[in-house]
């Protein structure tokens, strides 16, 4: 009988064997799942770069766009405004977002603070041609005439969300004991929060500001309703004035073949920019994990 009885299967270590069984496939299964996103981003960017990477070249890309039925032109006017725009909407986002953002850190507690995150969220979840239907609707209409500042209006709304969350996890992440210690040595909350709190969470608020300039790049909704385009060099922002998304989505649409060559070397254009603005704010956030 004591044979039989360590023979027995023990019933704990057969359930010791179904968790791990389980656990297997869980990781399993999310590997593929991971995998199969990966290969679905590589095989884009793969083929934009293929059918992209033939026409972009220096004349391609310090050229204004060839009229119909001439061969050449570049994007280079739709990447100079495309640089004032975001320009402009990161001067507008960045400040308000950052006070923001330190604003619920350090004092976010009570229904007001809570409305502020809920009504942050919506507005993130909201749909880019939407904002760019409200900026029509608060600065072309009323002055009837379509701006790059109409457009940077409507990336900074796309921006302001991000800056605020990701400004708002940056502060809390600092340990509250510098803050404490600071206060004790007689600083004050101002002195505090600006000479101590902002620089030790700068890194995260750069790599969030990053991301958000990421995300507005090459957005083109909001720029059919607000920067309109324009074929020439135009740096005055309260004029209509070129947009590199806007350039690839006329292009594409295009039943010229010279056209949806350029369109595919703008769109390899656009994603070599958010790939490095994206890898900027990676190195930014690990140069601050390896400090």
């Amino acid at each position: 009988m004591m044979a039989v009885a360590e023979n027995a299967p023990r019933p704990r270590s057969y359930g010791l064997a179904i968790r791990h069984a389980i656990s297997f496939f869980g990781t399993a299964l999310t590997a593929v799942c991971a995998s199969i996103g990966a290969i679905c981003l590589l095989i884009i960017l793969g083929y934009v770069a293929v059918q992209g990477i033939g026409a972009v070249n220096w004349t391609f890309l310090t050229s204004l766009p060839a009229p119909v039925g001439e061969p050449g032109g570049g994007i280079g006017n739709g990447i100079i405004g495309t640089g004032i725009t975001v320009g402009l909407a990161t001067l507008l986002a960045a400040p308000i977002g950052l006070a923001c953002g330190l604003y619920l850190a350090l004092f976010g507690r009570g229904w007001f603070p809570e409305a502020v995150r809920f009504l942050s969220d919506v507005l993130s979840g909201i749909p880019s041609i939407a904002i760019g239907l409200f900026a029509y609707v608060v600065l072309v209409a009323p002055f009837h005439h379509f701006s790059a500042v109409s457009a940077a209006f409507a990336f900074a709304l796309l921006m302001l969300p991000i800056i605020l969350r990701t400004s708002e996890e940056a502060v809390r992440s600092v340990p509250r004991t510098m803050r404490e210690a600071a206060l004790a040595l007689g600083l004050s909350e101002f002195v505090t929060t600006m000479r101590i709190v902002v620089p030790a969470a700068r890194p995260a608020i750069i790599t969030g500001l990053l991301l958000s300039i990421a995300r507005v790049t090459g957005e083109t909704a909001p720029l059919l309703f607000t920067a309109f385009g324009s074929p020439l060099w135009e740096n005055n922002p309260l004029n209509p004035m070129a947009q590199l998304p806007l350039q690839v989505y006329n292009y594409a649409i295009s039943p010229y073949k010279s056209w949806h060559q350029q369109a595919w070397g703008g769109a390899l254009v656009l994603i070599l920019a958010v790939l490095v603005l994206n890898v900027l704010a990676r190195a930014v956030l690990s140069s601050r994990w390896r400090r």
